[in-house]
């Protein structure tokens, strides 16, 4: 868990994500640690390249409105990695998982500036949801994404 905490932090920071919200890295180190939710990883032998977080819903989801839906959390590809399909591999894995787990939709928040995330996101099918969207702090407005999952 050390590793993919120093993951997230790496990939965020590389994008310039925790400016407008620095305490943010904290959050990243945290998430799953506790047992919530399960993190997903990318390996290449002993190399950790990149993670994301199944969240199924609870009455303390950020996105998730009921037991129906799951969200992504600290998707993270480390910078070396990126390009190489690592992104789309995890995404398509927390599909699956998340129709294991009887999810009728997946959903998720996203900066506007983190583009290559949102590609992978709309690239899997991930639709825009404005009506869901908002802002945790001040700076900080983010745009939710879900995923129907068909049966």
């Amino acid at each position: 868990m050390s590793a993919v905490s120093e993951l997230r932090v790496t990939a965020y920071l590389a994008d310039g994500l925790l400016e407008a919200s620095p305490e943010y890295a904290e959050t990243l180190r945290l998430l799953g640690a506790d047992g919530t939710g399960e993190v997903l990883v990318a390996v290449d032998g002993d190399t950790l390249l990149g993670t994301i977080m199944f969240e199924p819903w609870s009455p303390d989801s950020e996105v998730a409105r009921g037991a129906d839906e799951a969200e992504i959390r600290a998707f993270a590809v480390a910078p070396q990695s990126r390009g190489l399909g690592v992104g789309r591999a995890l995404v398509n894995a927390l599909v699956e998982r998340a129709r294991e787990e009887g999810v009728v939709r997946i959903v998720l928040s996203t900066l506007p500036r983190m583009r290559a995330a949102q590609f992978v996101y709309r690239a899997r099918g991930f639709t825009r949801v404005p009506e869901r969207d908002w802002t945790p702090v001040p700076g900080v407005d983010l745009q939710v994404f879900e995923l129907e999952l068909k049966e």
